[in-house]
């Protein structure tokens, strides 16, 4: 067992900005059945993260410990589970990783390959099944496809890259600077865009010769949704899966109409990995990848966990690059 004073984590109040993370002692806790207790070893930053510290989504328990993915060595198990003392394991959750131990259930809780490693795993396990999700199931991408992607030097953005290589399909990548955009060139985009210094809507019409692309993966959000639409082919897909410059306002159903009977979805991970055997399967695709030599984890700043507000407020001024990892 762990000494009362050996458990850290970082809890929020109140919603605010970044100065709200606390790093504090938490009361050890012990698995009971069908749980597992983690000695973390990373955890993976996310703008969710900064959704939830802000108060923009309702937090499931008051106060709130942020963090949606992690990974570590089994420590502790509770009865009937097929986990053992010693196992590597990550998960991805909504809340709660951001802390030195963590009591997790078992059937949310998947088994690391042999060969990858912590800090991979804890970046890729929201940030991988994100990708994952969006590529296979929300919009099925298909060789022949032309696909449009907003922040591709980003954590989801450079999976994606890579991803899309493999499938033999044609991307297109948008990031914020001259040295994003050769990152994510560099990460597998067939074409990459600076929307600081370009149109981006005209310059997919010139690289689709007018035709547009069959979907567009959009987390940004406000900033860009209007352009996505325009960027599309007549029935062409729209997949908002994030908002990292604010929600979206003023959306009509009649915008899909006036830009070619388009369809738009806005997914969430959680509901494509609810059950146990989605889970399993799409994780083991995902790391499937990784083993292959497909998907590789950038992995741009490493930073120590007691510092979380000095990782958000890097992320939310796009300082990053690919994933932050947090070092309990």
């Amino acid at each position: 067992m762990q000494h009362k004073d050996t458990e850290f984590g970082i809890v929020v109040r109140k919603a605010g900005g970044p100065e709200v993370l606390e790093w504090t002692a938490l009361e050890p806790a012990t698995p009971g059945p069908g749980e597992v207790r983690l000695a973390q070893r990373a955890i993976g930053l996310n703008f969710i993260d900064t959704y939830y510290r802000e108060g923009a989504y309702p937090w499931p328990t008051d106060p709130l410990i942020p963090g949606g993915e992690a990974a570590g060595v089994v420590d502790a198990v509770g009865p009937g589970t097929s986990f053992h003392v010693g196992d590597h394991a990550a998960y991805t959750l909504p809340t709660g990783a951001y802390r030195t131990h963590r009591v997790v259930p078992a059937e949310r809780l998947v088994k690391l390959p042999e060969g990858v490693e912590f800090e991979v795993a804890a970046s890729l396990m929201l940030k991988g099944l994100t990708a994952q999700y969006l590529l296979k199931s929300t919009f099925a991408v298909e060789p022949g496809n032309t696909v449009l992607v907003h922040a591709a030097a980003g954590g989801v953005g450079l999976i994606m890259g890579q991803w899309l290589r493999a499938l033999g399909v044609t991307s297109i990548g948008t990031a914020g600077s001259a040295q994003k955009c050769e990152l994510a060139k560099a990460y597998g985009y067939t074409h990459v865009i600076d929307y600081g210094a370009e149109d981006f809507v005209a310059r997919v019409k010139e690289i689709t010769g007018g035709k547009g692309c069959d979907v567009v993966y959009d987390s940004v959000g406000r900033d860009t949704w209007r352009g996505s639409l325009k960027c599309l082919r007549p029935r062409g897909m729209f997949v908002c899966f994030g908002q990292s410059s604010g929600a979206i306002a003023d959306f009509k159903l009649s915008d899909l109409a006036s830009n070619g009977s388009l369809y738009a979805t806005r997914p969430s991970l959680f509901e494509y990995i609810k059950s146990r055997a989605e889970l399993e399967s799409r994780a083991a695709d995902l790391f499937g990848q990784v083993k292959a030599g497909n998907v590789k984890a950038f992995i741009g700043q490493r930073v120590p966990l007691r510092d979380a507000a000095k990782a958000h407020r890097e992320l939310e001024t796009r300082q990053t690059q690919g994933a932050t990892v947090l070092l309990p």
